[in-house]
């Protein structure tokens, strides 16, 4: 502790050649934890976005600017922070790179952020990264470990960012345009690498091969038995994998098992999230944790104090006494595994409503959301949250519904109204997806309520 003491004082960092930066797109999860960050280290902070967000509302609260819609003007901040999410057209961030100003992008900034840590824990993968993070949150927090944590949603305890030392940087470590290739962790995890983002990869062997070069950039790596990503330490269901899961037990949707290092079992988990998905993201944080010192009592409790993230299968409520769920599954085998989550909680019907986020991931995987969809008596796919894209009538939300026979499509808040009118106690409704369909769900169950 004491050597990286000195490096930390000794060590000049990108933010400290500056006093003041602007977001563009400081609403976003990442983002908004960036900016709390620079902001912890006493920089000017200030940013815009689109939309108001609970996330824009924290950083107002923080005492940060944020400039919403069309209230956006000149930036006057020295550094200019811009997310991918926008187009490269932004007229902000045109301006800013002609009056020639500091720019750099999210995932640069996140990278010049990591190197103020002495060890970096970064997760990776298709999904699980932010549930992953937010368990070792826990766990490290539990073996009173001093940490930093960047997570992609907002945990109960931790929210998106916390900072409570300076020796660990747990951070989820996005695939998108290879931002997680500016890392150089101490630890990476790669929870799964199946194909997403192909627009920005062509090809899921091209995708698979950055997932091996994250692995490779790792002093440790951490990776799902039988994925394909040579690694230091592997997890998963069977005893082929060093970190396995045994005697699995479900109770109501929640699951416990043993955990054994090889042959040896270390002791019993209990999950307070729903889903047996979980129990690999559970083994993905156990992992870690034990190459990492910590004694198993500390990883129990962890696990067992992690009561979820916003928007991770999260109860929202009822309609007509019947549960909500929301879910940020978007991937085809998110989906599935969200389905298969809630086979234990509820004993009518299932409806669920999907909103696809982007038309090229839609186009890409058209066959594969056919394909677990399909499945579904009662299901309504709402219009596509289109994010930083333009109107692709091949990958809309419309086609995917056409290609559903049972299916029905819908583009406003009544056309969900009229799908989920008839629910009744003992029905489950399970709204899924990356984009705006959280807040709208939330919207439709408080009028449902009166609230």
């Amino acid at each position: 502790m004491l050597n990286f003491l000195i490096k930390f004082i000794m060590q000049n960092f990108f933010w400290d050649k500056f006093d003041s930066f602007y977001f563009i797109g400081i609403g976003g999860v990442s983002m908004s934890a960036l900016a709390k960050f620079l902001l912890s280290r006493g920089k000017t902070v200030a940013g815009s976005d689109n939309f108001n967000s609970i996330y824009t509302q924290e950083l107002k609260e923080l005492g940060i600017e944020v400039d919403i819609g069309d209230e956006r003007g000149k930036i006057e901040s020295q550094v200019v922070v811009y997310t991918d999410a926008i187009s490269e057209n932004d007229y902000q961030l045109s301006e800013s790179k002609n009056s020639g100003k500091e720019i750099i992008s999210r995932g640069k900034l996140l990278y010049e952020i990591s190197l103020a840590f002495d060890k970096v824990i970064a997760v990776s993968g298709c999904h699980g990264k932010t549930t992953c993070c937010a368990m070792l949150a826990h766990i490290f927090s539990c073996a009173n470990k001093n940490f930093c944590s960047h997570i992609g949603g907002r945990d109960i305890k931790f929210s998106n960012f916390y900072y409570g030392g300076s020796e660990y940087f747990i951070t989820e470590a996005c695939e998108y345009k290879k931002n997680f290739l500016y890392l150089k962790p101490h630890i990476s995890v790669i929870l799964n690498s199946e194909p997403d983002h192909l627009e920005c990869y062509g090809s899921a062997e091209n995708l698979k091969n950055a997932y091996k070069s994250f692995a490779n950039s790792a002093q440790t790596s951490v990776a799902m038995c039988g994925d394909g990503i040579d690694c230091c330490v592997d997890f998963g269901y069977q005893n082929t994998a060093q970190f396995y899961a045994k005697d699995i037990k479900v109770d109501k949707g929640f699951y416990s098992f043993n955990v054994y290092n090889m042959d040896k079992n270390l002791g019993y988990i209990e999950l307070a999230v729903y889903g047996k998905h979980n129990i690999l993201n559970a083994l993905a944080a156990i992992s870690v944790a034990v190459e990492e010192g910590i004694d198993f009592e500390n990883i129990r409790l962890g696990l067992k104090n992690f009561k979820g993230v916003e928007r991770r299968f999260e109860q929202l409520g009822e309609v007509n006494e019947a549960k909500c769920i929301a879910d940020y599954a978007h991937h085809p085998n998110e989906i599935k595994a969200s389905i298969s989550s809630v086979e234990n909680i509820y004993d009518g019907r299932l409806f669920v409503v999907f909103q696809p986020h982007t038309y090229s991931r839609t186009k890409n995987l058209f066959n594969e959301f056919v394909e677990v969809l399909s499945g579904l008596d009662n299901l309504l796919i709402f219009k596509t949250y289109s994010a930083r894209e333009y109107f692709d009538d091949s990958g809309s939300a419309l086609t995917l519904s056409q290609a559903i026979p049972k299916s029905k499509y819908g583009d406003d808040l009544q056309d969900i109204f009229e799908f989920i009118s008839d629910v009744q106690r003992g029905d489950l409704v399970l709204f899924l997806g990356a984009g705006d369909i959280y807040d709208i769900a939330k919207s439709i169950i408080k009028k449902s309520n009166n609230i």
